[in-house]
């Protein structure tokens, strides 16, 4: 594993440095704003009661890495085992630009959210977009794919909402993207970074065939806080 601290705990490493501004919590537990990401991260000495005041009844959220023991109201949902990758140290292997990418922002916020949520829901919130910029590849005024910048800490950033539609697959629209992505957070000296399911061998390759370097697996787990006033008698205390 290549020892980089920050990305063992990326949505706590995220929320206490470059994107502060969004977090909600107290010094050892945060999450981010409802409506921005719905991530939550803990300190070391951190634990779930301290964040459950942040937490809406029936509010589900995503921990991602090291899972504290959770509290009984807490229902884990889903495990999803990732691979974070860093990008390659030579950009030069990446593809070049043959598309037109084009900066996405609030006019877009609508067609991003249906492009992602229609390819990839459930990690994507509709001002996702205010944590990072975001970049598109329109055809006869459709946005067709996109790809942006989620989880951004002193020194890193992680590409994200890499998508494109279906009947638009295979053209090299995502790779365009995320070249550019990287080569614009490489001249701001900041190295990117992405997490990929396990089980999408598909873009496991990809990556590795455009020279993304394997750092180490981590998972990100959906945890749901039930609603006391609906929980069953015998839970209660």
């Amino acid at each position: 594993m290549i020892p980089i601290p920050l990305l063992d705990n990326p949505a706590w490493s995220a929320l206490t440095t470059v994107q502060a501004g969004f977090a909600l919590g107290t010094p050892r537990v945060k999450r981010y704003a409802p409506g921005i990401l719905p991530f939550v991260g803990f300190a070391p000495d951190g634990g779930p009661m301290e964040l459950d005041p942040f937490i809406t009844a029936d509010e589900s959220f995503y921990v991602i890495g090291e899972l504290p023991p959770l509290p009984p109201h807490w229902t884990l949902e889903l495990e999803l085992p990732c691979a974070q990758l860093l990008a390659p140290d030579d950009l030069r292997g990446l593809p070049s630009g043959t598309e037109i990418v084009v900066e996405l922002g609030e006019a877009d916020k609508e067609e991003m959210f249906r492009l992602i949520t229609r390819v990839q829901p459930g990690y994507y919130h509709p001002d996702t977009r205010q944590l990072g910029d975001y970049f598109g590849i329109r055809k006869d005024g459709i946005l067709v794919a996109m790809a942006g910048e989620r989880m951004r800490m002193t020194g890193y950033s992680e590409l994200s909402a890499v998508c494109t539609l279906p009947e638009y697959t295979g053209r090299g629209y995502a790779q365009q993207l995320m070249a550019h992505l990287c080569r614009r957070q490489a001249a701001a000296g900041i190295t990117s970074f992405l997490h990929v399911a396990k089980v999408n061998q598909r873009a496991l390759r990809l990556y590795e065939h455009l020279g993304f370097r394997y750092r180490r697996d981590i998972a990100f787990r959906r945890v749901r806080k039930e609603d006391a006033a609906r929980r069953p008698a015998h839970r209660l205390r």
